[in-house]
């Protein structure tokens, strides 16, 4: 039976949560600390890290916290924790921390500990710094605990201080040309709170970019940036990726993406998307087995844009059916993927 967290918790836990978070917010500092943050090319980064909480399916306790540091700017893995948690504390708006963030404190611990010259500079991580009702989100909860730089990039826009993902935000997102582009989220109070990213050219949705601790929102939108092959900053689609994976490996779950053995190197180091093609979900079937070398060339310029269309609608369980027949058909012998 699938196990679910306690309910709300009582207004004297959420008020000593507030009072945390109220102390924990005058230790943030939301400026450049290190030389690197400063170079236009980041020089002296070496190291970059993200964190990722997955859940079990249709159990809201059981979870797998990881953190990876990959090199910069190679973006390789160079280390991976993944471990199974229980999580004690439901799921609270505004009080995330509290429900993940001890589990990835303990995981840069255990890092720390064992393997020193692997401690990264800067941590990503899913969900907001001082893009917050209170002004101190996950990232910045997570980076005053660590004391490492750490920086908030969300996927979907918090509207808090006056902020909303109404027509007028959605076209200051038309607008962003390519891969780069960004603007400013400025919130009634006239604090600018974090900025829109467009962070690769063939993104349609923007990230939200916010300062968790010890670097500025400018290099943190550029660092966020440069660390994109697709939309999601490669630390954090690399933390979700090994996590969900050994959830499946753990526990056999159903339905968590793999990384398949012949596509383990390709999963690590992704290719930018080709020109006219939206961005491969990790762990989606792929269509590069129909090569020109199998006499598909006339068909192959077709597939970007029919991706594009299926993953544009978010049809991922369609693609992966599609996928599926295409490629029994030209194992069949056909030799051409359906028209």
């Amino acid at each position: 039976m699938a196990r679910k967290a306690a309910g709300r918790p009582p207004e004297e836990t959420l008020s000593l949560w507030k009072r945390e978070q109220a102390l924990l917010k005058t230790l943030v500092v939301d400026r450049d600390t290190e030389a690197w943050q400063r170079d236009p090319a980041f020089s002296g980064l070496q190291r970059v890290g993200g964190v990722d909480v997955s859940f079990v399916k249709g159990d809201s306790v059981s979870a797998c916290a990881s953190l990876v540091v990959l090199s910069y700017p190679e973006l390789e893995v160079m280390y991976e924790d993944c471990r199974m948690v229980s999580l004690t504390a439901p799921y609270v708006s505004g009080f995330l921390a509290f429900r993940e963030v001890p589990f990835l404190v303990d995981a840069v611990q255990q890092l720390r500990e064992k393997e020193p010259r692997l401690m990264p500079q800067v941590l990503f991580v899913d969900g907001n710094g001082v893009l917050h009702h209170r002004g101190f989100g996950v990232a910045c909860h997570l980076g005053v605990l660590t004391d490492l730089p750490c920086i908030g990039v969300a996927k979907k826009l918090l509207q808090v201080d006056g902020l909303e993902n109404n027509a007028l935000h959605k076209e200051k997102i038309r607008l962003l040309q390519g891969g780069g582009d960004s603007f400013p989220l400025m919130g009634g109070s006239g604090t600018v709170l974090g900025m829109a990213l467009k962070s690769h050219d063939h993104s349609t949705k923007p990230l939200y970019v916010s300062v968790g601790h010890k670097m500025s929102l400018e290099a943190a939108v550029r660092l966020t940036h440069g660390c994109c092959k697709f939309r999601i900053p490669e630390p954090v689609r690399q933390a979700d990726i090994r996590s969900r994976d050994y959830i499946r490996r753990t526990l056999g779950v159903q339905g968590a993406p793999a990384l398949r053995p012949e596509r383990s190197k390709k999963a690590q180091r992704p290719k930018a998307c080709p020109q006219g093609a939206s961005e491969e979900p990790a762990g989606s079937p792929s269509l590069r087995a129909f090569s020109a070398k199998d006499g598909n060339e006339p068909h192959q310029k077709k597939w970007p844009k029919l991706q594009q269309r299926i993953w544009g609608r978010g049809k991922e369980a369609l693609w992966e059916d599609l996928v599926t027949k295409c490629n029994s058909i030209h194992q069949g012998g056909a030799g051409h993927p359906p028209q």
